[in-house]
């Protein structure tokens, strides 16, 4: 963990410097101007740049999340690419600016004093967002690269916390610094970094099938040096070199080191000032030791007698936690031991090929898909088909890392190959851990054909009821009766609601029973749209029994039409665990926002109806989660009382219900809230009901 630390920590102390200097000269421009009461637009400033850092992240993490897994490696190895050019870029900046950066904030602070306090927040934002958005991409790539979070954490934490020391230390005048050697040897330790960023980006770029070559190794030492060891360990976390790299990775990380290196070292030496003849070489202090008795930044001139080296701050500043961090990782371990690389193959010979016996704990199997398909390779017990661990659409020839704990009792590898049928390896006994470790238990297509029996008689029934409830509807229509046809409308369109499950398998008739308007050329005027929302505008528009007569006809039709069909259309059995999560996730995107409404102003009782679908799936799915998660029932039927609360309370005594609009601010944040929980925790059932393939 600690060995992740170190990258992410230089670039927080180093970022952060750069941030607190700003914000120093800043703050210190205002106290020398007799300006302090304008001090909080500056502070408004700086927390605007840190919010939008910190959304900037939280944007690019959850962007990933959603994404699939070769989608996951093009995305990171983009990103990865762009931070090294960032990085690159603001090493060669903060070389060339360190020494004027004073003067220029102070103009431009100078300035926006002038004009206003809006521009002065402005002029802070700006000046620290730069720095924000370049850290936060950094870490964020630095933090995939490791593969957890927790290290790189760490590391910007320290970084930054010690960045901010030294700021107060500079503004207070207490501690003097050579800032433009500082960050001269820190920009070099970045460049190195940054090259392994670099290459890092590339190999993710080729096992998401961007670039080609993922395959032409220039070395591969996983035979030889275990991966999981403290000094590979170390290297790995500090300057991005696996035990395995491609041509591409290799050429890149080298090219970029004798581009950059010679262009900045030559650069600091043409910008170097020379000494005068016969006197000791004047310091450069910085700008952000002002105060409010200085114009000029003070020059802090070296003490008289033996000097000290001018590398020996910042070298120790960024080499003190590299030991640190080697000197745990000897001690502790440092990550899951690696237990060497494991083939996944359509081949019953070659399918964990590779596997010995593990030591107990927690160990990081290096997956290499071997054959010629796409595939999925799952550790399991034989015995019991347990998973201890999974890799799902593993490439041809691609590796990736399965992670998982072993315990006592005997292990063996499952591939199962796209389209093919699934291979298991020979088995491996492994005494002398815990008899306990996580596992999940597999669901096959038979666990869920009870289920799935269970749930096409609900849907059969409720499409009866439904036939019976539009026919009412439809003679409303036809006998003019229109307040009756709202009331009725209503009935029928809960019902079909609450059959949220099954629209999968209902194919072409759920458009034309519950299609929208949305994306017809001709909106609600357009000539296919049909069904319960065609009705709903029609009848809260004022529109005539005679225009909507056919409309109903044809809905009755389409729902007869629907019932007929659905005992031989084919369910998907997979849609039955997915459902759980998916209905009430439609229910939040469209009918907690209105956005579904065509003028009834029932989203809310649409919603209830979702709900009782989503009881309808939990209770025929309950068996089957109480056996693999019994804790995860109590908490979804709490979460699920909680949101039908909230609706209930919004069911009028007359029957009718609050528009979505007109709910009370707080209500409506407490039911978005509690809907988004209750999804939360919905979200494990689909990967716990998964079905997957046994031997």
């Amino acid at each position: 963990m600690l060995d992740d630390a170190f990258p992410s920590f230089l670039i927080g102390l180093r970022e952060g410097l750069e941030a607190g200097l700003i914000v120093s000269i800043l703050v210190a421009t205002l106290v020398r101007s007799g300006q302090k009461a304008r001090l909080p637009q500056v502070w408004t400033g700086v927390l605007a740049a840190i919010g939008l850092a910190l959304s900037f992240g939280a944007v690019l993490t959850f962007t990933a999340a959603n994404l699939s897994g070769t989608s996951q490696e093009a995305f990171g190895g983009a990103l990865s690419i762009i931070a090294v050019a960032f990085v690159t870029a603001m090493v060669f900046w903060m070389r060339r600016s360190a020494r004027n950066l004073s003067s220029e904030i102070r103009e431009k602070v100078t300035a926006a004093l002038g004009m206003g306090g809006g521009v002065l927040v402005l002029t802070s934002f700006l000046a620290v967002g730069r720095e924000g958005l370049e850290t936060s991409l950094f870490l964020w790539t630095t933090a995939r690269s490791a593969g957890e979070a927790t290290g790189p954490a760490i590391g910007a934490g320290i970084g930054l916390v010690l960045a901010a020391g030294l700021c107060w230390g500079l503004y207070r005048r207490v501690l003097k610094i050579n800032l433009t050697r500082f960050f001269t040897n820190t920009g070099l330790v970045l460049i190195v970094i940054a090259a392994g960023v670099l290459s890092y980006g590339l190999g993710d770029l080729q096992e998401g099938g961007v670039l080609p070559g993922g395959h032409a190794y220039a070395f591969d030492l996983s035979g030889s040096v275990d991966a999981g060891s403290w000094y590979a360990t170390l290297v790995q976390g500090v300057f991005n070199l696996t035990v395995s790299m491609s041509w591409l990775q290799v050429v890149a990380y080298v090219l970029y080191l004798a581009v950059v290196l010679p262009l900045f070292v030559t650069g600091v030496r043409a910008s170097e000032p020379k000494p005068a003849a016969g006197t000791a070489e004047v310091a450069e202090a910085t700008p952000a030791a002002e105060t409010a008795e200085t114009t000029e930044p003070a020059p802090a001139a070296e003490a008289a007698g033996p000097s000290r080296p001018r590398w020996l701050l910042p070298a120790a500043l960024v080499a003190v936690p590299a030991v640190v961090a080697g000197v745990v990782i000897a001690v502790s371990g440092g990550k899951p031991a690696a237990a060497g690389t494991v083939t996944v193959s359509d081949a019953q010979s070659d399918c964990g090929k590779g596997f010995t016996a593990p030591q107990p704990g927690q160990q990081t199997f290096q997956m290499h898909n071997a054959g010629g398909k796409t595939s999925e390779v799952y550790l399991v017990n034989p015995t019991t088909n347990a998973v201890y661990g999974e890799v799902e659409g593993l490439a041809p020839g691609t590796t990736r890392p399965l992670t998982a704990t072993i315990g006592n009792g005997d292990y063996a590898w499952r591939c199962v190959p796209t389209g093919g049928p699934a291979v298991t390896s020979q088995t491996v006994h492994v005494t002398g851990g815990q008899n306990a470790v996580p596992a999940v238990l597999p669901v096959s297509e038979d666990d869920l054909n009870g289920p799935l029996a269970a749930y096409r008689t609900y849907v059969q029934s409720g499409l009866a009821t439904l036939l019976t409830q539009t026919q009412k509807l439809q003679a409303d229509v036809h006998g003019g009766d229109l307040d009756a046809a709202r009331a009725d409308w209503l009935t029928a369109h809960l019902q079909y609601s609450s059959l949220g499950a099954a629209y999968g398998t209902f194919a072409d008739f759920d458009k034309k029973i519950n299609g929208r308007a949305d994306g017809l050329p001709d909106g609600v005027d357009d000539k296919d749209f049909s069904g319960f929302h065609r009705l709903e505008y029609g009848l809260w528009h004022n529109q005539s029994a005679a225009d909507l007569a056919p409309v109903a006809d044809q809905l009755v039709s389409d729902v007869d039409g629907l019932g007929k069909a659905f005992p031989s259309q084919d369910f998907d059995p997979t849609d039955l665990p997915l459902r759980t999560h998916e209905i009430l996730e439609n229910t939040l995107q469209f009918e907690l926002t209105a956005d579904t409404d065509e003028g009834s102003g029932t989203n809310l009782a649409t919603a209830q109806a979702n709900l009782a679908g989503t009881q309808e799936l939990l209770t025929v799915l309950q068996p089957l989660i109480q056996a693999r998660s019994p804790q995860l029932l109590g908490t979804v039927n709490a979460d699920v009382k909680r949101v039908a609360d909230l609706l209930a309370a919004q069911h009028h005594p007359d029957g009718g219900w609050t528009p979505v609009e007109q709910l009370d601010t707080t209500v409506r944040a407490q039911l978005n809230g509690a809907t988004g929980q209750l999804l939360e925790d919905l979200s494990p059932i689909p990967d716990l009901l998964e079905i997957r393939k046994s031997a």
